[in-house]
């Protein structure tokens, strides 16, 4: 133990392995107790440093943490980017190290203002707190990076019954809040409030098990069948002019030999040509819907004036056949769909050069897709991974539907760690969710966040199954985070007056 509370070198080597840990809890690795771990060895580090040696802890844990986590940032920069593999290394290198800095934040924030001495349980309440507000920063601040939570180290774990009660960000805190109370154990077991310390321990737990199989939502209407395309292009070809031709063919014929479906679903940016651009090709494909009484959803750059009446391209989808309505993107991938400080540095590198990299983000308050008569909640690859912003637009559904490109990740783990937040997403809203993406995962979701359905990586085949449209709000579609919100500023609130007194 002492080894690990110590100030210097062994205590930030620990840090940075136990930030590794939660990269280990979530998918593909799924060994959820390791996010426990990974957290209670944080906060044992952080129990007898200075606020300096605290910010280098955080950070070093940081490190660890998106340095195995977001690893397919390289192969994004070098493999699709053109950059050399020292380039490459750099600016993930710059990515990771960049992130961290929440965790030093975090670490400098506890050690200065918020640490309690006197009340063990107090503390962890406390730390619990500070932590899913650093989370909410990093989800929010410059577009946001919400990724690996440890909240999603719960979707087949012990808590994810929680999730319908208030999302990601429950199990989040609820993670957060077990791993500090274990590691204090010692100081609880002569805390005068030792017995709640231990009901709030427990809740979570065994709440989570009780709700597990509960069902916050009711089937609207008869089941519909999906088929959801997957074309496997490899990334190189997708914006290749000479390709173009071969791609449209290619999703036409997979679709002409499908089976017939209420639902076809074509992935992010399926047609890689401007809509208006398509207008034939898509007339075509309606009609062959309409022939089946099918609704086509497909991906597809827009180009259209913005409200200053400026033309600007989107990345959107589009519903036709027994279907209406287009879609544009909302949160953009920075450097993928654009670049920030452009003018700085367009044509450094020709990684901020790369195709259909100047889309501009789609206004608030689009009205969702309509099909067969439903209402359809469209996710654009990275938009799936904002837990608030998919709760909105969830809200209004009777389905869920994302569509991705995940060729950009090659082989790498980001693929099943977006999948993992897309089963989130389904699990939060009580909603089935189609997953149809360029060469997998393509899956289908239940309300429970577990995939019905899936066919296999890198190949071209088409998904078959049924999706039933659902009615009714979880709670965490009614209240959102608010709740939670409201319970962290108070702990945070009451930590800085003990601190004070």
């Amino acid at each position: 133990m002492h080894w690990i509370t110590r100030t210097g070198w062994p205590g930030n080597l620990l840090a940075l392995v136990a930030g590794t840990l939660t990269t280990l809890s979530l998918a593909p690795f799924d060994i959820w107790p390791l996010a426990l771990l990974s957290v209670a060895l944080l906060y044992l580090g952080l129990r007898e440093t200075a606020a300096k040696q605290a910010a280098q802890r955080g950070w070093c844990y940081g490190f660890g943490l998106f340095a195995s986590g977001v690893s397919w940032v390289y192969v994004s920069i070098h493999d699709f980017g053109a950059a050399s593999p020292a380039l490459a290394g750099l600016l993930t290198l710059g990515f990771v190290a960049g992130l961290a800095l929440f965790f030093a934040l975090l670490g400098w924030l506890w050690v200065r203002l918020l640490r309690n001495r006197h009340s063990a349980l107090g503390d962890a309440l406390a730390f619990a707190a500070l932590w899913l507000a650093l989370d909410a920063l990093r989800g929010w601040i410059l577009t946001g990076f919400p990724w690996l939570y440890i909240g999603y180290s719960q979707l087949d774990g012990p808590l994810a019954g929680l999730a319908p009660l208030g999302g990601v960000w429950l199990l989040s805190f609820a993670v957060a809040l077990s791993a500090t109370l274990l590691a204090a154990i010692p100081r609880l077991l002569a805390d005068k409030a030792r017995l709640a310390a231990v009901v709030l321990l427990l809740s979570p737990w065994l709440a989570g098990l009780a709700l597990e199989d509960h069902a916050w939502t009711t089937s609207k209407g008869e089941p519909l069948t999906v088929a959801a395309v997957q074309g496997n292009v490899a990334q190189s070809m997708k914006w290749d002019p000479k390709k173009l031709e071969m791609q449209l063919l290619l999703y036409r014929d997979m679709t002409f030999g499908s089976r017939p479906a209420d639902l076809i679903v074509w992935p992010e940016t399926a047609i890689p040509i401007l809509k208006e651009h398509a207008e034939g090709y898509l007339t075509m494909m309606a009609g062959f819907a309409n022939q089946r009484e099918s609704a086509l959803i497909t991906g597809v750059p827009v180009r259209q004036p913005n409200a200053a009446g400026e033309l600007r391209y989107y990345n959107g989808l589009t519903s036709t056949g027994d279907g209406a309505g287009t879609y544009l993107k909302q949160k953009l991938v920075p450097f993928g769909e654009y670049v920030p400080l452009q003018d700085l540095l367009r044509g450094l590198i020709a990684f901020f050069d790369l195709p259909m990299s100047d889309f501009a983000r789609g206004e608030s308050g689009q009205p969702l897709l309509q099909a067969k008569g439903l209402q359809i909640a469209p996710y654009i690859c990275y938009e799936v991974v904002y837990p608030e912003f998919a709760a909105g637009l969830a809200a209004q559904s009777d389905l869920l539907l994302t569509v991705s490109n995940d060729a950009w990740f090659g082989r790498s783990i980001g693929p099943l760690q977006h999948l993992q937040m897309a089963q989130m997403r389904a699990l939060e809203a009580g909603r089935w969710m189609i997953r149809a993406t360029n060469n997998g995962i393509t899956v289908l979701i239940d309300p429970y966040g577990q995939i019905t359905e899936q066919i296999p990586q890198f190949e071209q085949a088409v998904l078959y199954g049924d999706v039933t449209p659902m009615q009714g709000l979880t709670p965490y579609l009614r209240w959102r985070s608010w709740p939670l919100i409201a319970v962290c500023m108070l702990l945070l609130g009451w930590a800085l007056i003990r601190r004070k007194a």
